[in-house]
């Protein structure tokens, strides 16, 4: 599972105006055009999914809530996901 908060760079305490200014910072950073990394256009496609699912209301709730059942049901798989793209993004 895609930890969204995560691609953005934001906790999940994020107002919205925290989640369109993150957007805004990541999409102008991973943007194809702008960004010659081999990786800059699947990174930017995951910035607008990010975006699209924490900026609408429902679609937020519905995530957040799929997230906290998928920690309680598999917190080692959980753990290693979120771990996982964290250090991703750190190399």
């Amino acid at each position: 599972m895609t930890d969204h908060y995560t691609t953005l760079g934001l906790s999940s305490a994020a107002t919205l105006a925290d989640i369109k200014k993150a957007f805004r910072q990541q999409a102008s950073f991973w943007h194809p055009d702008k960004n010659p990394a081999p990786d800059a256009p699947a990174r930017f496609r995951a910035v607008q999914q990010a975006y699209e699912i924490l900026a609408d209301a429902d679609k937020r709730q519905a995530y957040d809530d799929n997230r906290r059942r998928n920690l309680l049901d598999s917190p080692l798989q959980t753990a290693q996901d979120i771990w996982g793209h964290y250090f991703r993004q750190l190399l």
